[in-house]
């Protein structure tokens, strides 16, 4: 692509990028109607817990409201359940939606159970909102908090505790009520028979943890961690037998108000169902006898979802004309090399030769995942047990990061075999592969890279200053990091670099053939690179719908992290393959797609640092 090309790109999607950002902002705060700011909230033992406010501009001294804390799951931020607070917002409450400890920007706990013990910092929040006289637009007599998956074992782990605390002191509970998504496991007679609260339950009736029930299924009509709960609040005499879904039971100003939603739909995407959103409202509109004016499906956050992944494929695709034109400039004009020649396209032999290095690829990508997820668990004991470390302390990454060394490793030996005994006895030599550099230009590609993942960053920080908002679709998203995550950076990125380099050098030197178009062969990258984990999701939801139990059960969270990481798998040929054209050189790729990527995980995920 020309000079103007590139220009043209790159205005293009920076203009996509922040009318998208300035329009998904405009979402979020319902139109101006709700001001959206970031608070930091010290907490015991030199903690703190981090939360986005969402404050209708409507909310007053005079005219409080009640104040939700949402509090999201394993491995996600408060940005991960922003749609439950835009809705709540929309319709008159104050909400919260906190970063969990270790996750985010919260500090981490000393406690290896902080989502039973604290809440994830929801327990110092409550009592923060129930005792200030700062946050005086909150009734703090109507104080609740809703989560899902282990934020909804926060919620009601904190009707437990608060339950405990009114038992003690003779007042009432300080949460008013609790709304417990995705999570049924600890709905239990000893955790029941202390709250003081209000109770809805929603729990996905595919929710791939089905296992662990006591029926072994997400059913919730007659599932006894269902029963005891609507059980928990009526009396001995009034006990039933099968739950009426939807149907509220209980005595709302006695605090027994119980409901149970089972909503069909899988474990991670419950909280994006326009269904599960509308239960909410219906039930905090209820506890808190609040008429918004708005129908419980009159959703807003969808668009938002939209917006921020438009966004994100505009940062993305903007790295491509800002390579191009630092290439362009003194220090990094010699990087720019002649494009080798396409390899002869397969026959025969080499076709054969070639699907089958392909095929091979893709299974061993497909079965080493959980094994690598197992190793990690044992090679990485602190993270994987909770515990504060400076030593590789992202329990679910390290689970990658073994799995990317091991398919990095297999495919630089895949490709040095199909060489060394059929390709360079059919006229394949070095100079295809785009391989031949200097220590000098190495380090040239490096600092280039470095700029380019500073300047995609950057945007990001000054987007999220300015809006808000960050770069996001559901549960994937890039967030502003913190500087410390620079220091994991900088002892994960070399490791995972095996991949990504190896990725690179199948790609560019091993799949593009002469008269094939580029659409293709960037197409065919993108599935060599994603096919096996993708058959491990596609493995685990066969498994589950022939047989109603999926096939990795302890391993099933690591499957889940999958839906995240398959689209990253998909479009790094994708970046490898435009840079490769750009500098005729297969390292400048894989750097940038590295730092930029690499950080997108570790900025997304559970952190035991000793922060």
């Amino acid at each position: 692509m020309s000079n103007r090309g590139q220009s043209k790109l790159l205005l293009g999607a920076f203009l996509v990028l922040i009318l998208s950002c300035w329009a998904a902002s405009r979402i979020q705060n319902s139109g101006g109607q709700v001001h959206v700011d970031s608070i930091r909230i010290p907490t015991h033992n030199g903690q703190w817990v981090v939360a986005d406010l969402f404050k209708p501009r409507s909310v007053t001294a005079d005219l409080p409201a009640p104040f939700i804390v949402v509090i999201p799951g394993f491995q996600r931020s408060k940005e991960a359940l922003s749609n439950v607070a835009i809705e709540l917002s929309r319709r008159g409450f104050v909400a919260a939606s906190i970063d969990p400890y270790a996750q985010g920007s919260s500090s981490a706990s000393l406690s290896r159970i902080a989502a039973t013990t604290e809440g994830y910092g929801m327990f110092a929040l409550v009592d923060y909102v129930a005792s200030s006289s700062n946050l005086n637009y909150v009734d703090r007599s109507r104080i609740a908090a809703t989560g899902h998956s282990a934020g909804g074992n926060a919620a009601i782990r904190g009707a437990n505790y608060f339950g405990r605390e009114a038992a003690r002191t003779g007042n009432l509970s300080k949460l008013h009520s609790v709304y417990v998504s995705g999570y049924v496991l600890t709905l239990t007679d000893e955790v029941l028979q202390d709250v003081r609260s209000n109770v809805g339950v929603a729990y996905a009736l595919y929710d791939e943890g089905a296992y662990r029930n006591t029926y072994g299924d997400g059913d919730m009509r007659v599932a006894p961690e269902a029963l005891r709960t609507v059980n928990s609040g009526l009396p001995e005499s009034a006990a039933i037998s099968e739950v009426e879904l939807g149907r509220y039971y209980g005595d709302l100003q006695q605090r027994t108000l119980r409901v149970i939603h089972n909503e069909r739909n899988l474990h991670p995407f419950q909280p994006y169902m326009a269904e599960a959103i509308a239960n909410q409202m219906k039930y905090f509109e209820k506890v808190f006898d609040v008429q918004s004016g708005l129908d419980p499906y009159d959703q807003i956050w969808q668009w938002r979802e939209i917006l921020g992944v438009i966004a994100l494929i505009a940062a993305l695709v903007a790295i491509i004309p800002m390579g191009h034109f630092l290439l362009q400039t003194a220090p990094f004009r010699q990087l720019i090399n002649t494009v080798p020649p396409p390899l002869p396209r397969p026959a025969g032999r080499g076709r054969i030769i070639f699907w089958t290095a392909f095929t091979i690829g893709a299974v061993v990508a497909c079965v080493t995942y959980i094994p690598m997820a197992e190793l990690s668990q044992k090679l990485f004991v602190a993270a994987s047990t909770r515990q504060l470390t400076w030593f590789f302390p992202q329990r679910m990454n390290n689970a990658v990061m073994l799995w990317a060394i091991l398919n990095g490793t297999v495919g630089f030996l895949m490709f040095w075999l199909t060489y060394r005994y059929f390709g360079r006895r059919h006229g394949i030599t070095p100079a295809y592969w785009g391989a031949a550099t200097t220590a000098s230009d190495l380090g040239r590609t490096l600092v280039l890279a470095l700029l380019l993942f500073a300047a995609f960053f950057l945007v990001l920080f000054a987007v999220y200053y300015f809006l808000h908002v960050d770069y996001r679709f559901l549960f994937m998203g890039v967030r502003p990091f913190q500087p410390e995550l620079l220091l994991l950076l900088a002892m994960y990125v070399p490791l995972f670099l095996v991949f990504f380099l190896s990725n690179s050098l199948r790609v560019n030197a091993a799949m593009r053939f002469e008269d094939q178009p580029e659409w293709r062969s960037m197409l065919l990258g993108g599935v060599a690179n994603s096919l096996g984990l993708l058959l491990i999701v596609v493995v685990q939801y066969v498994t589950f719908a022939a047989t109603g139990t999926v096939y990795w059960t302890d391993g099933w969270l690591y499957v889940n992290l999958l839906f995240g990481v398959v689209p990253m798998m998909f479009f790094l040929p994708y970046f490898n393959r435009y840079f490769f054209r750009m500098t005729g050189r297969i390292y400048l790729g894989p750097m940038v797609t590295a730092l930029i990527f690499v950080m997108i995980l570790i900025s997304n995920t559970v952190i035991y640092l000793p922060l």
